[in-house]
């Protein structure tokens, strides 16, 4: 009987030992598991950390190229979204697995609405350069037809120019002649009576018929305009300007003949005068003659 107890007990021990041994490879094991899932959670914590430091990296890329300001501030509001979610993965544990569950679904959301913000923005850009390249079309048809419209202008103007030239009158073969009181002429400049002056208006079918007025303005050696009267002026080049001598007469576009007086009640200075012709208010003639 003692010998059975004996064996009972060596079996007991033999099972105690046993147990232990598995016991402690038991917990070895799990320990080398937790160890790995450690490692494997930290790992795919460091992959969440940069997939979100990437995200945050695109929107900035992103948000310097946009001028819509609602969606401007759209992605600033995800913008910041994605830094408070990194911020709080970086400080949550490792083992907290639920959690890093939780906020590696809410980076796909945000990814999500990343791509949503992409086809906009690349959709407003290209829309945007569309309407660069029409402003810049539209700018420079614009350009073309003022420039188009300007060199008009200006052929239009030389054009009324030529035309005006065209139909202004002009004056030629002008004579004075020096008259006495007898109304013969004399080179004797104290028996000057009068002054003779003769031109003839030349043929111009372009120039406007109907009753035309000739102002003849003579100028004396200094400058000054004859006159007999201070109110004898006509308009020329917007301005009221003296005459000495004017005659109405009619005018067809055929030549005309004309002659003027100019009765001398003064003493004449010797010297080179001036005889300017207006007609239209533009001047047809100017000729120096002289009283020596």
């Amino acid at each position: 009987m003692k010998k059975s107890l004996t064996i009972s007990l060596i079996v007991l021990l033999v099972l105690a030992i046993a147990a232990g041994i598995y016991f402690f490879l038991s917990q070895r094991r799990t320990k080398i598991e937790m160890q790995e899932m450690v490692e494997q959670m930290n790992f795919e914590k460091e992959q969440l950390e940069d997939e979100f430091e990437d995200f945050a990296l695109q929107f900035d890329g992103y948000g310097k190229d946009i001028q819509n300001d609602s969606l401007a501030e759209l992605l600033s509001r995800e913008q910041q979204r994605v830094q408070d979610l990194l911020e709080e993965l970086r400080i949550t544990k490792v083992t907290n697995a639920r959690r890093i569950a939780e906020l590696k679904k809410e980076l796909a959301t945000v990814r999500s609405v990343m791509v949503q913000y992409v086809h906009q923005i690349d959709s407003l850009s290209s829309t945007n350069k569309r309407l660069e390249t029409e402003n810049r079309q539209v700018r420079e048809q614009y350009q073309a037809v003022a420039a188009k419209a300007d060199e008009l202008e200006k052929e239009t103007n030389r054009l009324t120019q030529v035309v005006e030239r065209a139909s202004m009158m002009e004056i030629t073969d002008f004579r004075l002649t020096p008259l006495n009181h007898r109304d013969r002429k004399t080179s004797i400049t104290s028996k000057i009576a009068k002054l003779q002056f003769d031109c003839r208006i030349l043929k111009n079918i372009t120039a406007e018929p109907g009753m035309k007025t000739v102002y003849l303005r003579i100028v004396r050696p200094d400058g000054e305009v004859m006159q007999k009267r201070p109110a004898d002026v006509f308009s020329y080049e917007n301005a009221d300007i003296p005459y000495s001598l004017s005659k109405e007469f009619e005018y067809a576009g055929d030549e005309v003949e004309i002659t003027m007086y100019w009765l001398v009640e003064e003493i004449l200075r010797l010297g080179t005068y001036n005889a300017d012709f207006f007609i239209d208010g533009n001047l047809v003639g100017s000729y120096p003659f002289r009283i020596k």
